[in-house]
């Protein structure tokens, strides 16, 4: 057993007798191997290893050490209302957050929930997060939400967006810029620009993706979302110049055949949302598709007002929601599926490699490699009977494990979580700043809008299904009446 006191930052460590996934091209399972971490890089991997005297030795045997898992798309700023939209549809989200409450969001708010989504994304394994953070009102949100990420010991990136205000509007003005330039180039926080496209043929978004061509920063877009983004949106990008290899598209779960071929002809990456996929109405998950046009996946939770906070539940979800829908199309010719076209160590790629390549961190993370960044997770826990026996080890990460089951993570070589708990986490103060969130937020609704928005009416307005109301385009498949 290591005390806590022994993980001094700098001293060497190493992993010791585990089943290794390097998460290499070869998909290799290296049984009874070590993986040693010198500073912030991985400087060994194999059996054996030799290691410098005073190395810290954690004891991996009977467990699945692999690379630190990638959420490409998380709401942090919504942790604090974890669960609360349980019932909800798309709509009903669009309606609370977009039009109805969110401008509720004071930075202190947003620094809270940011706290706890981080906390949590370390706990599950989860050692880079996307933060998708469209409640940034103003720049002081966005300086609440990028202290609270340096706050907890993980890796982010700050994805820039603002739901309340046109994209070209809060873009273009200086203090954005201003913030941008603060920001950018950070090893442990990296940033984006988030926003969406309605398909509006006046284009009022293209300010915005000239201002990120300019600075330079990747654009993240929710797209090929029933109902709100579709084909139109992706046609203008492509039109114009937009898409490129660093686009991320969120969902892309209603889109043609026509933006995938666009997609993967630009060399952008989907990031795959299956648990809201399959419950909001963004469209069916939609990685069968995906696949066949050979676009980069990466996965993504969403937000903790509806679902999970870990990716084990996405690639358990993955794998069935996509597995799903190749038995259904076959049924439906007559046919019958004899065998799996997802494995399951495809969506534990997606899961890491995958990440890594969507943030343009594929040159050193989510690969367990001599000189690559030490972010990793050890899996196991010996006193659940889930934990034996491992025979598959993909299968396993994919369908057994659970965030319960993240033994050890390290981001960066520093240990933050170590026999099931958490290291230089301050979990109390964590609760204290969502406890004054929520009874801000119940205080200012009051408590019958509280509770009524647990399970709403959706409110008579001209805007059902799209909430983006600086532009009154109208499609078939946009804005309906």
């Amino acid at each position: 057993m290591v005390k806590r006191s022994e993980f001094e930052p700098g001293r060497p460590l190493v992993l010791r007798g585990g089943t290794v996934l390097p998460m290499d091209d070869g998909r290799q399972v290296i049984h009874r191997a070590d993986v040693l971490v010198t500073g912030d890089r991985i400087t060994a991997v194999g059996p054996d290893l030799p290691v410098p005297e005073g190395t810290i030795v954690i004891d991996a045997t009977d467990g699945i050490v692999m690379p630190g898992m990638i959420d490409t798309h998380r709401h942090m700023w919504q942790t604090a209302m974890r669960g609360y939209g349980a019932d909800w549809t798309l709509t009903q989200y669009f309606v609370w957050y977009y039009l109805e409450y969110g401008r509720l969001w004071r930075p202190e708010d947003v620094h809270a929930g940011n706290v706890l989504a981080a906390i949590e994304a370390v706990d599950a394994g989860v050692t880079t997060v996307v933060d998708w953070s469209h409640g940034l009102q103003t720049v002081e949100h966005a300086d609440a939400a990028a202290d609270a990420l340096r706050s907890v010991p993980g890796r982010f990136v700050l994805a820039y967006g603002n739901i309340q205000r046109p994209p070209a509007e809060w873009t273009g003005a200086p203090e954005f810029r201003d913030f941008a330039a603060r920001i950018a180039g950070g090893d442990m926080l990296g940033f984006q620009i988030a926003f969406d496209v309605t398909g509006d043929p006046a284009f009022p978004e293209k300010p915005a993706f000239e201002v990120a061509r300019e600075l330079g920063v990747p654009v993240t877009t929710h797209a090929g979302v029933w109902g709100a983004t579709g084909d139109d949106g992706i046609r203008l990008m492509y039109d114009h110049g937009f898409m490129t290899p660093e686009t991320v598209y969120v969902h892309g779960a209603s889109l043609s055949a026509d933006s995938y071929h666009r997609i993967a002809a630009t060399g952008g990456g989907i990031s795959v949302s299956t648990e809201s996929e399959q419950s909001a109405g963004q469209g069916y998950p939609p990685t069968w598709a995906v696949r066949a046009h050979g676009i980069p996946v990466s996965l993504s939770m969403d937000t903790s007002v509806w679902w999970s906070g870990d990716l084990f539940s996405a690639m358990h979800a993955t794998l069935g929601a996509d597995r799903s829908r190749e038995h259904f199309e076959a049924h439906a010719k007559g046919e019958t599926v004899t065998h799996s076209g997802l494995r399951a160590d495809q969506v534990v790629h997606w899961a890491t490699r995958g990440g890594a390549r969507a943030i343009g961190r594929d040159h050193d993370l989510g690969l367990l490699a001599p000189g690559r960044k030490a972010d990793i997770v050890l899996i196991k826990n010996d006193a659940s009977p889930v934990s034996f026996p491992l025979l598959n080890p993909y299968g396993h990460v994919a369908f057994q494990a659970q965030r319960g089951d993240v033994h050890t993570v390290l981001v960066d070589g520093r240990v933050v979580k170590h026999e099931h708990r958490l290291v230089g986490v301050d979990l109390a103060g964590a609760r204290l700043g969502v406890e004054r969130t929520i009874e801000h937020l119940r205080s200012a609704m009051g408590e019958e809008a509280w509770l009524k928005g647990m399970n709403p009416d959706i409110p008579e307005t001209t805007v059902l299904d799209n909430p983006y109301t600086y532009t009154d385009y109208h499609s078939a498949s946009t804005h309906t009446r």
